[in-house]
Parts: C-alpha cells; structure tokens; sequence
C-alpha cells in the first residue's frame, strides 16, 4: 500500500502542468537528439546543464531524465531509416531494423521500437518503485567507512566503462579525483591546485568541465570525420505492424525488458550493454532467429526494449545510494548537487516530491514518446538532411552562453574552452572521458568520507577492514579489479576498442 501511495504522490507531481511541460520539453529534446547523429544524450545533458539552474529540482530532473530516454528512442530512427545509429545504444538496431526499411517495412519497425521502448520504461518504472525505498533503508545503516569503501567499488567499476588500455582508464580516474579536489580545503580552509587562480577557490565549475570534456570535444570529432554531406533516408510506407508482427514481438519485447532492467543497475551497464546483450540473447533463443540479420522484427524490438529498459534502471543506484552506475547518473547528481539537493539515500525521506515525481515522470515521458513520435517520422527526416555544419555553431554559442550564465562570469567559459581541447586531446590520445567526469564527481565525496572515517576512529586506518560491510566492499573492489585485468578479459576490451574507433 506504502507503494502505491507514493506513486500517487509521483502522480500528482508529475501531472503539474509545468512539471508535465519540462517533461515534454526533455523527450523531445531527447528524441531530436537522439535523431541527430553524433551529438548523443551525454553531450547534451552537460550543455544544457546551465538552463536548468532556475527551474525547480523536480523540474531540472524530469526534464534531464527526459532527455536520456527520450534520446534511447530517437537514435533508433537514424538507425532503422539510414543505418547510422544516433545513439551508441541504438548501434545493434541498424542490423534488423535497415533492412526492414529497405524492404519497405521502415514503419512497422519504428512502430516496433517505439512500443517495445514504452513497454520496457513502464516495467521499469514499477521495478524502481518497487527497489528503490528498500535500498534506501538499507544505506542508511552505512557510515563514513562503509560510504567510502562503496564509492572505491563505483571507481574500480567505471574501468567497465571504458574499453581499450586499462592504464589510461586508471589515469582517467586520478586525473578526474585530482580536478575534483581542486579548490579550497573543507578542513583546513587551504587552496589546493589553484595556481594562485582567484577564481578557482571554489573548485572547476563542474557544468563547464562537462560541456567542455563531452559538448566541445565531441563537435571537434565530429567536424573531424565528417564531410557534411547525408545518406539517403529509406522510405517509410504503412507504419503500424501487422498481427503477425505484434505476435512476434511479444517474447522478444519481454526478454529485453527483463536483460535491460538486470543490466541497467549493473556499473558500465546501462543502454549500451543492454542491447547488445538482448540481441545475442534472442538470436539464440527465438524461433525466428535464422531470420536476424535479414530484417527481423525481433532484432528491433529486443534490443530497443533492453535499451530503455537499462536507461531507466540505472536511476536506481543514483536516486538510492548516491553512487551513479554509468557517467550520464554521474551528470544527474551533479544536476542534485547544483540544485542544493545531497545525492544519496536521504532524498527519499528529504525531498520525497522530487524522488517519487522523476519516477513516475519516467512512466509519463514513456508515454509522451509513444504518443508524439510516430506522427512525427517525416519531421525527423527532415531533421536528418541539415548539414552538421549549420548545426555546431549554434550547438556552441548556447553552450558558451549557458556556461557564463552560471556565475555571469567568463572565468567559465575559459574553463570549458580548455576543457573541451583536453577532451579532443584525450580522445586523440585513445582515452575514454567516462572514467574521468565519475572521478571529477565522485573525488569530493571519497575524501570527505575517507577523512570522516579517520577523525571518528582516532587516525585508525583499520576502521575500514574492521566493519564488515566496508570490509566486504573492499574485497569486491579487489575481486572486480582483478577480473578486470584477466588477460582474456583485457583482450575483450581490446577488441571492442578497435570495433568503436
């Protein structure tokens, strides 16, 4: 009963008509953005990070969470009608799903990926009401050592994110936990890497060092590899499937939501995983799985399903325990942090409008998807023929004017403009921004706990082996990082690093 009274909760917040506003705002960003390839919902969260200063916390969040959904959904539509996925996670779509279209079944498919999506976030939302409050109580049994062990297993984790060279991983981490750390001392009140820098007392903005490493970066990239000319767009004809579609999807549409919903909470999980894992999965398992590859309707709607499924689930170490499983949770809690809201399991209890309001919204965004985006096929076609270099001024000059809106200062737009040549430098460089920015989040945190654990334990560094729960999480770190430098695990990622670039 205590569930559903706060999904009614989550309702009433949620269906306040600005709140229902920044809902629709933040799909169909998402869906735009998820449309357009090579910009992505990690990018664009960090440049519109700024915009959501004067909104309120529910409304910041809705609208973020809005855009990493919604963009889940719109990067299948570049997937299935030109064969560029517009979304990593929509990378597997373009095996089934570009065939269909050139088969003339371009709009079963869409349809297909929009009803799989909807279905996968409606399940997923129900799971995260479900977990996510027992979480919560279990946390709060945690203290200063047990916090800190947890948040070395997130670190030793995101190494999952990054593929390739698990020595530049490392080093993206130390090198996000020393920017981190930059600023003034919260003990001692000493400057710390300020390079006599007035400005930077307070530490990096965290906005500019987001836009920077994952804005500016990206569109350096991008203007790199491309020409600026498109592809040709397959035709859409009829858009809903036939029974017999509706028939075929059913199993692979519940397989994906179970794959995505599992992985999703998973570190380095996520939408990425989730669809690839779903795809192999059901071209094992279905009947119709010599058909994959040739246009199979369950080549779209499992991994599309797996996608949305983990890109909502992964909210539910964020929103419980304040530890983000993948580097967009890691820009949602700084989206908290600036807000005034302390990520972690004592928002339930503090700010119960936002918690239960950002997840029903989810369910309200999935229907929003459902609703306006199959009308909406021919406008995104549209969408597809505008030159890259029309868009990346524009893309720019709101990112700077967003960053200096912060403090109204131009010390931030400095910052983003060196960050955004380190992210290029890097990627040049073959390292992986992901493990970087959760260092950069997570650095202040690990401090204040670590060094919260040694003042209550009198200088004791045993304190963190002595509790058994921080004991055990150390043990999992251990177990993780040496499984992680398994030479045929380290290959893997090799692979998948030479497949990426």
């Amino acid at each position: 009963m205590d569930v559903f009274g706060n999904l009614a909760l989550g309702l009433a917040v949620s269906f306040q008509p600005i709140n229902l506003l920044y809902c629709f705002i933040g799909t169909l960003l998402g869906t735009v953005i998820g449309v357009l390839p090579g910009i992505g919902p990690l990018a664009t969260i960090a440049m519109l990070l700024p915009i959501t200063f004067g909104l309120s916390p529910e409304g910041s969040l809705i609208m973020l969470a809005g855009i990493y959904y919604g963009s889940q959904y719109g990067g299948s539509t570049t997937a299935i009608l030109l064969k560029l996925p517009g979304e990593t996670s929509s990378a597997v779509t373009t095996i089934d799903g570009y065939k269909m279209a050139q088969q003339g079944r371009g709009g079963p498919a869409l349809a297909a990926a929009a009803i799989g999506s909807f279905f996968a976030g409606t399940v997923a939302t129900l799971l995260i009401a479900l977990v996510a409050k027992p979480l919560t109580l279990l946390a709060f049994n945690f203290g200063p050592a047990e916090y800190f062990s947890l948040m070395v297993v997130g670190l030793v984790s995101s190494i999952a994110l990054a593929s390739g060279s698990i020595v530049k991983a490392l080093g993206m981490i130390f090198l996000g936990l020393l920017l981190g750390l930059t600023g003034t001392d919260i003990y001692t009140g000493a400057a710390r890497f300020t390079f006599g820098v007035r400005q930077m007392l307070d530490g990096l903005e965290f906005v500019a060092i987001a836009v920077g490493l994952f804005g500016i970066s990206e569109i350096m990239r991008n203007l790199e590899q491309r020409d600026g000319s498109t592809g040709s767009v397959a035709k859409v004809m009829r858009l809903m499937p036939t029974r017999e579609d509706f028939k075929r999807m059913i199993a692979p549409m519940v397989r994906g939501t179970a794959i995505g919903s599992m992985l999703g909470v998973l570190p380095g999980g996520g939408a990425l995983l989730s669809s690839f894992v779903a795809y192999t999965v059901e071209k094992k398992v279905s009947p119709h799985g010599k058909e994959m590859g040739h246009g199979a309707i369950e080549g779209v709607v499992a991994p599309e399903s797996a996608n949305n499924a983990g890109a909502q689930t992964s909210f539910i170490p964020m929103l419980a325990l304040g530890i983000p499983s993948n580097v967009i949770m890691a820009l949602m809690i700084g989206a908290l942090i600036i807000q005034g809201v302390v990520p972690g399991p004592g928002v339930i209890n503090n700010n119960p409008t936002l918690f239960w309001g950002l997840i029903v919204s989810m369910w309200v965004g999935n229907a929003m998807l459902l609703i306006l985006n199959l009308p909406l096929v021919g406008l995104w076609i549209k969408l597809l023929q505008v030159p890259y270099t029309v868009l990346f001024p524009i893309i720019i000059a709101f990112c700077c004017i967003g960053v200096y809106s912060v403090n109204n200062s131009s010390f931030g737009v400095y910052q983003i403009t060196i960050a955004g040549l380190l992210g290029y430098v890097l990627i040049k460089l073959e390292c992986e921004l992901a493990p970087l920015i959760l260092g950069f989040i997570l650095g202040p945190m690990i401090e204040e706990h670590f060094r919260r654990a040694m003042l209550i334990s009198g200088g004791d560094a045993s304190v963190f082996a002595t509790r058994p729960v921080s004991a055990f999480l150390l043990v999992l770190a251990a177990v993780v990082l040496a499984i992680i430098l398994l030479p045929a695990v380290t290959r893997k990622r090799n692979e998948v690093f030479v497949e990426e670039t």
